[in-house]
C-alpha cells in the first residue's frame, strides 16, 4: 500500500471524485456576496471539517454507518435530496435574498454558513470518496498503510483549499452578472448531481444493474 503507484492510484482516484478545480466555481456561487476574509474561513473550515470525516471513514469504515443503522445506499439518497434542495435555492436565488436580509441584521454569518453543509459533506466528502476511502483502508497493512493514505488526504484536500481561494478572482473576472448565470447554470448541474446520487442509491437499494 505504501508504494509509489498505489498511493498515486489512491490520489488520483479521490481527485477525480473530489475534483478540487470544478469545487471553485461552485465554492464561488455558494459564497455569493461575502468577502474574502468569509471566504477563506469558510474554506478553510470546510477542509478542516472534511478532513475530520475522512479520518473516521479511514480508521472506522463502514463501522460508523453501520453502528447508526445507515447504509451506503441510504447515505446517497440523503445526501441527494439535500443536494437538491441547495439546487433549487442556487435556481431561484434563494441564498443570495437570505444572506442579504440577514447581512442588514448583522446575522448573515451566523445563519447562513455552507462550510458543513453542501460544502464539507457531501461535496468534498461524499458518498464516492467515502467509498473509496474505506475501500482502500481495508486494504491497509499496518499504521504505515495508514499513515500513506492519509498524507494522501491531506494534500487532496490542500488542492480543495487552494481552489476555494481561487474563488475571489473569478467573481472579479465575471462580475455581478457573470456570477448570477454561473450560479444558476451550477444549480442546474448541481440538481442533476443529486438526482444521480438518489438514482444510484435506489439502484443499490433494490439490487438494480447500472
Amino acid at each position: 500500500m505504501t508504494d509509489l503507484p498505489t498511493l498515486i492510484t489512491v490520489f488520483t482516484t479521490l481527485f477525480i471524485l473530489i475534483d478540487p478545480p470544478g469545487l471553485a466555481p461552485l465554492f464561488l456561487a455558494l459564497t455569493q456576496g461575502m468577502t474574502s476574509a468569509q471566504r477563506r474561513a469558510i474554506g478553510l473550515r470546510a477542509c478542516l471539517i472534511a478532513g475530520a470525516l475522512m479520518i473516521v471513514f479511514l480508521f472506522l469504515g463502514e463501522a460508523v454507518l453501520g453502528f447508526v443503522g445507515i447504509s451506503m445506499p441510504a447515505f446517497r439518497i440523503a445526501g441527494g435530496v439535500l443536494l437538491f434542495l441547495t439546487a433549487l435555492e442556487m435556481l431561484f436565488q434563494k441564498r443570495q435574498q437570505r444572506r442579504e436580509n440577514n447581512a442588514e441584521t448583522g446575522a448573515a454569518e451566523h445563519t447562513d454558513d455552507p462550510s458543513v453543509f453542501p460544502l464539507a459533506l457531501p461535496l468534498i466528502v461524499g458518498p464516492g470518496a467515502i467509498t473509496t476511502i474505506i475501500l482502500y483502508a481495508g486494504q491497509a497493512q499496518g499504521a504505515a498503510d495508514f499513515a500513506a493514505i492519509a498524507a494522501v488526504l491531506f494534500v487532496v484536500l490542500v488542492m480543495v483549499f487552494l481552489s476555494m481561494l481561487a474563488a475571489s478572482g473569478i467573481e472579479r473576472l465575471l462580475g455581478k452578472t457573470g456570477i448570477n448565470i454561473v450560479t444558476r447554470v451550477l444549480g442546474m448541474l448541481l440538481a442533476a448531481l443529486a438526482i444521480q446520487f438518489i438514482l444510484d442509491g435506489l439502484r443499490q437499494s433494490f439490487g438494480l444493474g447500472a
